[in-house]
């Protein structure tokens, strides 16, 4: 199915823009349905569909709503191996938004330099995880880019991975060691563990937990209240779920899934993830995309047949994109992301 699908798409990163000729587009994978209550949540016909292709490993989509787009807006998603920012648009196909994303030295550094998590701010700018500038950064309206925190306590992050931001402005982010050329064995490296971070609206950067050995995917319920992080080590597969203080800092976390405790899903660390209005968790990890209730029940699962990275909603809030490997996908939902 994956040559298939990729002499179908053709899409090529070298140039400017593939083109859209169709909007009948190819299916890929299948939907698993452990629990009837995956069916609120994911039509009976539903399809994932494939919208264009040909990525090294493509991570982030976020929606970035256009006024005066008949489709209101378009998806941007990294391709991390080559350092780009690629953007989709109904009707138009896939493109380079910006080159470089996520690192902008001279020297070659390592497998994985662009950039990764993507969120838009409240002022609607997008905010970025870059690997090899080692930072989250903000891009200006009409302007640069502006780094928001690139160091706690003195020390260089290594490589920030994901992040997601509070209703008050607060960016919380992970930052594992994917991005640094050895990883972590890598000499560069200046902080010894792989951190969860408050990046505050006054610059303040606090640790908010260590205790995770790869944290990764990254994403708030509904009400801001508890904050979801995967991690993806596979020797403790476990999505955690803290608590959010009223002073905004963490508390002590609880397992919210486990994946060696249920035989439905390989045991397998996690990726991104987000939430919908009702409190279901997306997670990337397992196999595919994990429907988790707000409880922790695996409901259901979205299946590719590649590994998938992350997932962000767009459009009028229905429509769940998926970056699966080298593919950008995209699945119609009866939910309704957070925030729309």
């Amino acid at each position: 199915m994956k040559n298939i699908v990729t002499i179908f798409l053709l899409a090529c990163i070298g140039t400017s823009v593939l083109a859209q000729n169709t909007t009948n587009f190819a299916h890929i994978g299948r939907i698993d349905r452990f629990e009837p209550e995956v069916n609120e949540l994911i039509p009976k016909d539903a399809k994932i569909e494939v919208l264009c292709g040909g990525f090294e490993w493509s991570e982030g989509p976020v929606w970035m709503p256009e006024s005066g787009n008949k489709y209101g807006g378009f998806v941007l998603f990294s391709d991390i191996p080559n350092n780009v920012v690629m953007k989709w648009q109904e009707g138009v196909g896939a493109s380079v938004y910006m080159k470089p994303a996520g690192y902008t030295g001279v020297a070659d550094y390592g497998r994985e330099p662009g950039s990764n998590g993507l969120a838009l701010d409240a002022k609607g700018r997008l905010v970025m995880c870059e690997h090899g500038d080692r930072r989250i950064s903000v891009v200006t309206n009409g302007g640069g880019k502006i780094t928001l925190a690139d160091h706690w306590q003195g020390k260089r992050l290594n490589s920030p991975n994901d992040l997601a931001i509070r209703k008050n402005g607060d960016i919380f982010f992970t930052d594992p060691i994917y991005g640094l050329p050895k990883r972590a064995s890598d000499p560069m490296r200046e902080i010894d563990f792989c951190g969860v971070y408050r990046l505050q609206k006054d610059g303040t950067v606090t640790l908010q937990y260590k205790g995770m050995s790869r944290p990764n995917g990254i994403g708030f319920s509904p009400d801001h209240n508890t904050l979801y992080v995967a991690n993806s080590d596979g020797r403790d597969p476990v999505w955690r779920a803290f608590p959010v203080g009223k002073e905004g800092n963490l508390g002590a976390p609880r397992a919210f899934f486990d994946s060696s405790k249920d035989d439905r899903v390989p045991r397998s660390g996690g990726d991104g993830l987000k939430v919908d209005a009702k409190g279901n968790v997306f997670a990337t990890g397992a196999g595919g995309v994990l429907i988790l209730s707000p409880e922790g029940k695996l409901l259901g699962r979205l299946v590719t047949g590649e590994s998938i990275a992350n997932v962000g909603w767009g459009n009028d809030g229905t429509v769940l994109y998926l970056t699966s490997d080298m593919y950008l996908c995209r699945i119609k939902t009866k939910t309704k992301g957070a925030g729309f």
